[in-house]
């Protein structure tokens, strides 16, 4: 089996594969201080819950957006593993060309998704993945990474308004009833969450404006079921659209 773990700034993660079946998915909180050790006694603990021996697990795929990370799971999956990973990073195979100034900028993630998108369902298409940022990836029709959109994310946006405004509260973000609301937590979440639904509509709109085509939109991350019920831009929500990429590009440098 492959252990697929997708390290994300406030999320990680952890995706396990029998070929292309994807068994089970875990998920922790980053915590930079965390030890390989603290992450692997997470996953000895959990894994059998979900019916999965642990020595069944064999190989791994790492992508990392938080650099001091990775090296913390690489000697997770030798030591506790006893597999090398592939870490996605420079160098590796995955079937993606980045047509963009500066493809080292480009978050590990950020291309995992563009190649998933692309084999799940073609091009042009635009992956939005709504975590702790929002970001909007552009897939032309032959599978190249064009560029794309990063705006601050649902959470970021309301914790400024927590730390910055002394009388707002901390919310839960969820669509309240209506557009004008008439308490502060609800006017909060009503902005929010119908202001990023707002948000995708527009930059949807002006990047299909400039494909000069129609495009797939796919949503992913942790916000994606939220917003997608907001809109209609958002034709599918995919939230293993990461783990999936990270499967497909480790078959393809296995290949």
């Amino acid at each position: 089996m492959l252990l697929a773990i997708d390290v994300g700034n406030t999320k990680i993660a952890f995706g396990v594969f029998d070929g292309e079946q994807l068994k089970a998915t875990l998920s922790a909180s980053t915590g930079l201080h965390r030890l390989s050790d603290d992450y692997a006694a997470l996953l000895f603990n959990l894994l059998p819950r979900h019916g999965i021996s642990v020595d069944c697990i064999t190989e791994s795929v790492i992508c990392s957006v938080v650099p001091p990370l990775a090296p913390v799971f690489e000697e997770m999956c030798r030591h506790y593993f006893k597999s090398s990973p592939l870490v996605i990073e420079a160098g590796v195979k995955t079937g993606v060309r980045l047509r963009i100034d500066n493809p080292r900028e480009l978050g590990a993630d950020r291309v995992v998704n563009a190649a998933a998108v692309y084999r799940l369902y073609g091009g042009p298409a635009i992956v939005i993945d709504l975590g702790t940022a929002a970001t909007f990836d552009v897939v032309s029709k032959e599978g190249d990474y064009i560029g794309g959109v990063i705006a601050p994310g649902m959470e970021i946006a309301a914790e400024a308004l927590f730390v910055r405004a002394a009388k707002l509260p901390r919310v839960e973000l969820v669509p309240p009833k209506h557009v004008i609301e008439k308490n502060s937590v609800a006017a909060m979440q009503s902005g929010i969450v119908f202001g990023y639904a707002g948000l995708v509509e527009r930059i949807v709109r002006d990047v299909q404006t400039e494909l000069g085509s129609k495009a797939c939109v796919v949503a992913t991350g942790g916000y994606a079921d939220v917003i997608a019920k907001q809109t209609s831009v958002i034709e599918v929500v995919n939230p293993h659209l990461t783990l999936i990429g990270l499967r497909q590009i480790f078959e393809l440098n296995q290949r």
